[in-house]
């Protein structure tokens, strides 16, 4: 017996089905393809053609049963996407920074080769980020494929509080007090000290930076109140704005670690003092400066990507 393209159709249809549902949907297209199989037969059409054109309309039968079994052919729906879109944002902020910067302190910790400091900390990295996407997709196919209630339902509770400008008095007074702290702090450290030996004050920072190296300083210094003051007369940032402050992060990262990589910045005399302790680490010295190194360049990179989304949320608004 010749299997008809109906009965082909609709086996393909219902073999994917639960056994339960399998039965009343094969009557039910059984009756379906029939009638309009007819209707276009009684305006004149080959049956051939008319059997053609309706199971041709009726489309790809895995669709058709993926309706009758209401089962979804796509990887997240609506209902679960702005969830894990704004929870994987999120993650991606943190995570593959946190593994950078954690790889490449370790690394250097253990005295590695600038090199392999570099390579496997951008290897973590980007390892972490693609683990980081596939299971947080993995979590939310999982649970849409389970027909989990756990995204609850939109409310006004949810909108977000209004943000400040980052452009307000309040942010310009704590930025100059910063800056007078910072020139008081480096003051104090030339002329009375911060360690005392033998009655003696005894400056943390090398005294043979003065004075151009720490005329540098200061000037950035002053760069940054003088920034902090034009932000607040704009009442905004701007995109110029956030270029001078991304320029002069980079300055103060690079007079930072270039001091400390050739061994400059620090006092020698400090550290004789310190390293004379018996119970000292002979690894403090570099220690020290990797773990400056990565506070340094963890700043410098936060105030240049705040400077941007300020302005970035300005520039909307």
């Amino acid at each position: 017996m010749t299997t008809t393209l109906t009965q082909r159709y609709i086996d393909a249809t219902v073999s994917s089905l639960p056994p339960d549902l399998q039965s009343d949907v094969r009557d039910e297209l059984e009756g379906s393809i029939a009638d309009a199989v007819a209707a276009r037969t009684d305006q004149g059409e080959d049956p051939d053609g008319a059997e053609k054109a309706v199971l041709t309309e009726l489309g790809d039968p895995a669709i058709l049963a993926a309706g009758y079994a209401d089962r979804p052919l796509h990887l997240l729906g609506p209902r679960y996407f702005l969830t894990w879109w704004r929870l994987l944002k999120l993650l991606l902020w943190i995570v593959p920074a946190c593994a950078l910067f954690g790889v490449g302190l370790a690394q250097a910790l253990m005295g590695a080769d600038v090199g392999t400091i570099i390579g496997e900390a951008i290897a973590t990295s980007l390892s972490a980020t693609v683990h980081l996407v596939f299971w947080t997709t993995l979590v939310f196919v999982v649970l849409e494929r389970a027909g989990s209630e756990t995204c609850s339902e939109w409310s006004l509770d949810q909108l977000p509080e209004a943000r400040e400008t980052g452009a307000g008095r309040s942010d310009l007074i704590a930025s100059l007090v910063f800056a007078a702290l910072l020139l008081g702090a480096l003051a104090w450290d030339q002329l009375r000290g911060y360690v005392h030996v033998d009655g003696q004050g005894l400056a943390i920072l090398n005294p043979d930076l003065w004075p151009w190296a720490m005329l540098g300083l200061i000037a950035l210094i002053l760069l940054e109140a003088a920034l902090a003051v034009a932000v607040y007369a704009q009442g905004r940032w701007s995109t110029a704005l956030a270029v001078v402050n991304t320029a002069l992060s980079v300055l103060f990262m690079s007079w930072s670690l270039t001091l400390i990589g050739n061994d400059l910045l620090l006092n020698p005399a400090f550290m004789d003092h310190v390293l004379s302790d018996p119970g000292t680490d002979e690894e403090l010295p570099r220690v020290l400066a990797t773990a400056m190194t990565a506070g340094i360049i963890i700043i410098s990179v936060w105030d240049i990507v705040d400077g941007w989304r300020k302005a970035s949320r300005d520039r909307v608004r």
